[in-house]
Formats: C-alpha cells, structure tokens, sequence
C-alpha cells in the first residue's frame, strides 16, 4: 500500500467500483481485495471490506463502509484529457454505465462519485488568462460534456 491513498467510501459495491475503473481508465488497476475475516453488524464473514486500486496512476482504496455516507462534489477525480474522442469515450463511459451528467464537464458515476473529465484545451485556455480565458470561461458554462471544437473557438474568438 502506497503511504498516501486516497480512500473512497462505498455503502457494498467497492469492488464492482474498482473494477469498473480499471476496465475504463489506462493506467488503472484492482488489487487486493480483503475482506472479513467474521461476522460484524453490517455484514457477514467474507463480505468484501476493503479494496485496493488504481485509477490513472492515483492510488486508492475503496472502502465498503455502508450507507451512512453519500458522495459529493466536494470530492471528484478529475481525468484530463487529449481530444473529443478520449473525451468522449470517458464521459460515455460513466454517464452510460448508470451514472448521470452535470455541468461543466462533471459526471457522476452509478456509485455517486463525481468526476471531472477536463479537455487540456479548455484548462490551457483558462490558465491563459485575459479576454480568451472569459471566452473559453463563458462557452464551458453553457456545456455538460466539454465540445473542444466550441472551446477552441471561444478562445480564439
């Protein structure tokens, strides 16, 4: 296990999760799946608890905590991205494996965790500053799924 991971709460479907991420993002990866070694409150001898995972060379652990706490925006993996095509596919990905699009390039997937799936074009155009980054800025706003093609034109006016 690295020394810093990020540990993500799921209610029972940490490994469906994990998997789901490694079949999507290069770089990704399940590992070691633990699970109980006896029955406890919530579960029984052999229910997975913890699974450890990669996803774009972050690692994590997903952790089958229970219902007791939803995922939110204050938390998102933010993959960026190369062109529409790899836009696409990401954002496709999630939205059509039950998860469910927001603004700005945010999804969530069908576990309700938030995901930014961000063209290096539109945070290049961001990061440029000045009349350009507005433009770029004000054409995102009106987006769900990134059109780099839209942003590119923003920028450049």
């Amino acid at each position: 296990m690295a020394k810093n991971t990020i540990c993500v709460w799921y209610d029972k479907d940490a490994e469906a999760a994990a998997r789901f991420y490694a079949a999507t993002f290069p770089d990704s990866a399940v590992g070691a799946v633990i699970r109980a070694p006896g029955d406890y409150p919530d579960g029984k001898q052999g229910d997975v608890l913890v699974v450890e995972f990669t996803v774009a060379g972050i690692p994590c652990i997903g952790l089958n905590g229970g219902p007791v706490f939803k995922h939110n925006e204050a938390f998102s993996f933010q993959i960026a991205t190369d062109d529409q095509e790899e836009t696409d596919r990401y954002w496709n990905a999630i939205v059509g494996n039950g998860g469910q699009e927001s603004e700005c390039g945010w999804c969530k997937d069908k576990w309700g965790v938030s995901w930014q799936i961000t063209p290096r074009v539109l945070s290049e155009a961001l990061s440029a500053g000045g009349g350009q980054a507005k433009r770029a800025f004000d054409a995102m706003m009106t987006m769900r799924k990134i059109d780099i093609a839209a942003i590119e034109a923003a920028r450049h006016g």
